[in-house]
């Protein structure tokens, strides 16, 4: 590595760290949004909208991308990738609904906390059972201590919610939701590859989420059973392009870093954001317990050891 490229590196790990920080900012906005609404269901539906709304004007700006997304139906029509593959845009639509139902409720901090503990034992059982990757990789002991300290930093940040059953109950929807988010990457990467451009994977996640989010709103507005007044704070409305940018800026990041050092600045970046807009903003009501602090050390540290390659695989490197 060049001298110039090894300097740079701290300030692409700042880069990061900062840009993780469009998580929770996501996840506060959608909270806000879910909790006006009182429905995780209309608040998805409005985040996934505005998202897919600047998606189209990217997609449609160049010739190649529209040529691209028009590859679509041909491509699942040969089967080309596996059939589950075009439905991994459902991982983010649960992300998104979690958020609007349980965010304001549960706080930032313990909702990514949560969302980012699950993530790290759904990468675990995915590289374990091969999916969405060319090799498994088996247990280890640096790998099960990561996923020790993932479900340690779970208890901390729900503790204390003990004496309060509804609120454990939301907690378990960031949970499922980065269960199932771990083979949403493997899913987005086949459709990027299948169509050669990740910005049409990204488009494809966003109306597929947004697809079936709305079928099951317009279904319950139909029985009566959810009502919508629209915020008039425009802010309300950034969720989906706020997750947009931390993709975009994650995707320029890993140039310059490589996917180990991203995958570990993006989780210190999700986790310190997520307690300084808890402490920040206090009109969001939420309060920072100090379990809550060691909870998300404890899913720092998680994310780390089970990012760092083990002694087998660093000799195979060498």
């Amino acid at each position: 590595m060049s001298t110039l490229k090894k300097a740079s590196v701290p300030l692409y790990m700042l880069a990061t760290v900062l840009a993780g920080m469009l998580s929770p900012m996501q996840s506060a906005v959608n909270g806000q949004l879910g909790a006006f609404l009182g429905d995780g269901n209309a608040c998805a539906v409005i985040s996934f909208a505005s998202g897919l709304v600047v998606m189209f004007f990217i997609i449609i700006s160049r010739q190649q991308t529209r040529q691209q997304f028009a590859s679509i139906p041909r491509l699942i029509k040969s089967r080309k990738i596996a059939w589950w593959n075009w439905f991994a845009g459902l991982c983010g639509a649960m992300v998104v609904f979690s958020e609007g139902a349980s965010a304001s409720v549960l706080g930032v901090a313990t909702f990514q906390t949560a969302l980012i503990s699950a993530l790290i034992l759904s990468g675990l059982l995915c590289d374990r059972f091969g999916i969405g990757v060319k090799e498994k990789k088996y247990f280890t002991a640096q790998r099960l201590l990561g996923a020790l300290l993932a479900i340690i930093a779970t208890i901390f940040v729900v503790s204390p919610q003990w004496q309060s059953p509804h609120v454990l109950i939301l907690a378990i929807l960031p949970f499922l939701a980065g269960l199932l988010a771990g083979w949403q990457p493997a899913g987005n990467s086949a459709v990027g590859e299948a169509t050669g451009s990740m910005l049409v994977s990204i488009t494809w996640n966003f109306i597929v989420g947004f697809s079936v989010l709305t079928i099951a709103l317009i279904i319950r507005i139909a029985l009566g059973h959810v009502s919508l007044t629209l915020p008039d704070q425009w802010w309300m409305y950034l969720g989906g392009p706020l997750g947009l940018m931390s993709i975009g800026l994650m995707a320029l990041l890993v140039r310059g870093i490589g996917l180990l050092l991203l995958g570990v600045a993006s989780t210190a970046g999700q986790l310190l954001g997520s307690v300084l807009i808890d402490l920040a903003i206090p009109a969001l009501g939420n309060t920072v317990y100090f379990v809550t602090i060691i909870g998300t050390l404890c899913a720092l540290a998680g994310a780390i050891v089970t990012a760092l390659p083990s002694k087998n695989e660093r000799q195979a490197a060498a």
